[in-house]
């Protein structure tokens, strides 16, 4: 089934599962004016895992907080569980700006993803300084259950591609960039996205989420309040096929997210937003366990004069009374993302034949009926 605005797969509110909230134009991260997004994607071979070969089942994603302007945005972050990893990080406590594109990819291709940055920045003249240094921020989540992991399948071209073809406006989810071989909750996940708009006194802000999902238990799924992954167990059965070479036990990974806003919020305050991620995500049926590495970061693109070198420069702050608004916008993005991710994503058989089943779409339709959460 087709979303017939945007020519795209169908999304949660295309079903009519009742998410709370005021979308923007495209339901996305980038409904946050200058925030671009770019995927690379690889797909290739099936069968036996031969290291080096393949199957091949992974890729990038890139997030421009201004698009191709160098010009750093006030950003701050939060992990529930560590076990994963965000590069950078340490830099934006300390300075309170992020200084470079977000790329979520494997785990495995974080240091290559990190370098190719490098390189990208020097191809395109990122910083005009003759001198300069800076910390590439890479997220990742792991996809060796249907990936070739071990064989770095992702190269300096897909850091390039992902990177020089980021846009504004409609983008992909499920099996795309840095999500494609990723799982969720029991199905195949992957890349999702939605946004919110809220009113503060005379102000329209919008806070927009972008989720790489590769976490949790079947049996935890919860959709609109429905224990969806209870009510599925007996229509999909053993939706994933643990050969004996695979360690991998069902709950394991994890989920990074992105959230944007044009609220003009300082650093501290967006560790508050970033902290507010988890409670979409245990709306849906996460916990944070202890394989999991759920890192979040968060960014404003208000003060767009706040960082300078050598001049002193004045910004606007939104009093901390007024954040809550923009609490509930993160929590109901997040949710609605990770959800998008997972009807967006489909069926995908990778490396020993390992497979990943997507949430069937009519069972989930008819339970929500069930429950009388739709008509």
């Amino acid at each position: 089934m087709q979303n017939l605005t945007f020519g795209q797969k169908l999304r949660a509110r295309d079903m009519g599962i009742p998410f709370t909230g005021s979308v923007g134009t495209f339901n996305s991260i980038t409904d946050v004016k200058g925030v671009e997004v770019g995927y690379s994607t690889i797909i290739s071979g099936q069968g036996k895992n031969n290291i080096g070969k393949g199957p091949v089942r992974t890729g990038v994603t890139a997030i421009l907080p201004r698009g191709r302007n160098n010009n750093p945005v006030f950003a701050n972050w939060y992990s529930l569980n560590g076990n994963g990893e965000m590069t950078g990080t340490t830099w934006i406590t300390e300075s309170g700006f992020l200084e470079t594109p977000i790329m979520i990819t494997n785990t495995n291709s974080v240091g290559l993803v990190r370098d190719a940055v490098l390189k990208w920045f020097i191809e395109k003249n990122w910083y005009k300084e003759d001198w300069w240094y800076t910390y590439p921020v890479v997220a990742e989540t792991y996809d060796g259950f249907l990936n070739d992991i071990y064989g770095f399948q992702v190269q300096e071209k897909n850091v390039f591609e992902a990177l020089n073809t980021a846009k504004s406006g409609r983008i992909e989810e499920g099996n795309v960039g840095g999500g494609t071989g990723m799982m969720c909750l029991g199905f195949k996940g992957g890349t999702g996205t939605s946004s919110r708009i809220v009113k503060i006194g005379n102000s329209a802000y919008t806070v927009g989420a972008l989720v790489q999902t590769n976490f949790g238990r079947k049996e935890s799924l919860t959709i609109a309040g429905v224990p969806m992954g209870e009510e599925l167990s007996d229509i999909t059965g053993n939706e994933l096929k643990l050969p004996s070479q695979s360690y991998r036990k069902e709950g394991d990974g994890s989920i990074i997210v992105v959230i944007a806003t044009d609220a003009p919020l300082l650093p501290h305050q967006l560790k508050r937003l970033a902290s507010r991620v988890p409670l979409g995500i245990g709306k849906v049926g996460g916990y944070g366990m202890n394989s999991s590495g759920d890192i979040f970061i968060a960014f404003s693109t208000a003060n767009p004069t706040a960082f300078q070198r050598k001049d002193l420069s004045r910004v606007e702050s939104l009093p901390n009374d007024l954040m809550d608004p923009l609490f509930e916008a993160t929590v109901q993005a997040t949710e609605e993302s990770i959800i998008n991710a997972m009807l967006a994503a489909e069926t995908m058989e990778g490396v020993n034949g390992n497979k990943s089943y997507a949430l069937p779409h009519q069972p989930v339709i008819d339970i929500l009926r069930k429950y009388k959460r739709i008509p």
